[in-house]
């Protein structure tokens, strides 16, 4: 009885977004042309909002105005879940290996090699042979000037020495740390989106964050040929904290006081239909903001935005049908393969921007790469949730036994 009624809730809400979700494109499209012309035409505004960031080690790790929204994001959700029902979703086993075996086995190598061909092959000309870009030398070393050091020399820039080094690798290990920090908290939102479990999606994220612990520096230290990857310890402990502990410990709290003072029939009839459309305004709030942080890099580079996100878009969506294939193959139900394959083909983008930039520079070209990624993530992931809903027929509609 619990069930259908939840489902009855959950059909009543989706025809009350109709207005949203039906016309989603035309409002990612006009806030991202909003965010753009904001960045442009107030560019002092665009970077004070910028600014307002939690910084560590020189690195903005948790933009403010984007944190705020993507609470506004999350909790919606987040309170909608029955966290009683959590511990069965973390039995889906074949899911939650599923992203594991993608995420780590899978995605940080195809994303190196998708890279180096379009980066470093297919592009290389439009970038330019002789361009170069400067980046700091890597942690422990002291160079001499005119050193050499991997595919870099060591040369004194305005008093400091910097590694220079082809533009194109720059681009590539921006690219990379991509490719090497999976799942933002942003998935609950997506699988949100597609209908997916809440319960589950919310289990892969957390097991997938813990699991960016232990990996994200010894693949990253490999891809990169670095040596060992510094693991932004601080950085990936506070952006988690923030973007999922925090709309998490709120949505728990909230929804347990609600119903034990207005009752279940209440929650879901009255607050949950208040709730409704929050998460797909916040939504465009975030596009809005994060298209004016970058709107006179985006107009200043637009051939080099293009470059970088051709093989980020293409890496995407190879990671997604994969994950969605295999979760076919595996006999997984819609709700349970929907927000796995969103899990697998999404990126750690504010810990990406961290490493970049502590790693490489804030101006590198690496940098500049793990911000595309940022811009391409919103309008990428929409356009797979709409593949996820048209696909719905592919999969059974009864949880597959773990």
């Amino acid at each position: 009885m619990a069930d259908k009624q939840k489902t009855a809730t959950g059909l009543q809400a989706g025809k009350e977004m109709g207005f949203f979700e039906r016309y989603l494109t035309l409002w990612v499209v006009l806030c991202i042309g909003g965010g753009i012309l904001l960045g442009k035409l107030a560019p002092a505004a665009a970077n004070t909002l910028e600014g307002m960031a939690l910084f560590i080690g020189g690195a903005p790790v948790v933009s403010i105005p984007i944190a705020i929204c993507l609470f506004l994001m999350m909790y919606p959700i987040m309170v909608k879940i029955d966290f009683s029902e959590v511990i069965k979703a973390g039995k889906s086993g074949r899911a939650v290996g599923l992203t594991l075996f993608v995420n780590w086995g899978v995605k940080p190598f195809t994303m190196y090699a998708i890279s180096v061909f379009f980066l470093g092959t297919l592009f290389y000309g439009f970038i330019g042979p002789e361009a170069t870009d400067l980046v700091k030398i890597p942690f422990g070393l002291d160079l001499a000037v005119g050193a050499a050091h991997g595919a870099g020399t060591v040369v004194l820039h305005e008093g400091v020495k910097m590694l220079q080094i082809p533009l194109w690798r720059s681009y590539l290990a921006g690219c990379i740390l991509l490719g090497i920090a999976p799942c933002t908290a942003m998935v609950l939102v997506w699988g949100y989106l597609a209908r997916g479990n809440d319960g589950l999606t919310l289990v892969m994220v957390a097991i997938n964050s813990l699991t960016m612990l232990v990996l994200y520096g010894v693949l990253g230290g490999f891809l990169l040929g670095v040596g060992r990857l510094p693991v932004p310890w601080q950085a990936l402990l506070l952006s988690i904290g923030v973007y999922v502990a925090l709309p998490l410990v709120a949505g728990y709290l909230s929804r347990k006081w609600i119903i034990k003072r207005k009752g279940l029939k209440w929650f879901q009839q009255k607050f949950l239909h208040i709730l409704t459309p929050v998460t797909i305004v916040a939504l465009l709030a975030t596009l809005l903001l994060l298209f004016s942080f970058k709107g006179e890099v985006i107009l200043a580079n637009p051939l080099t935005i293009l470059w970088i996100a051709i093989p980020l878009f293409i890496q995407t969506n190879l990671v997604f049908w994969l994950a969605y294939g295999l979760a076919r193959i595996l006999k997984l139900s819609y709700k349970d393969a929907a927000p796995a394959s969103m899990i697998a083909a999404s990126n750690h983008f504010e810990v990406a921007i961290a490493t970049a930039t502590l790693l490489f520079g804030i101006s590198s070209g690496a940098a500049l790469a793990t911000v595309v990624g940022v811009l391409i993530e919103v309008p990428v992931m929409l356009m797979l949730v709409k593949i996820c809903l048209r696909t719905q027929p592919w999969f059974s509609t009864e949880t597959a036994k773990s």
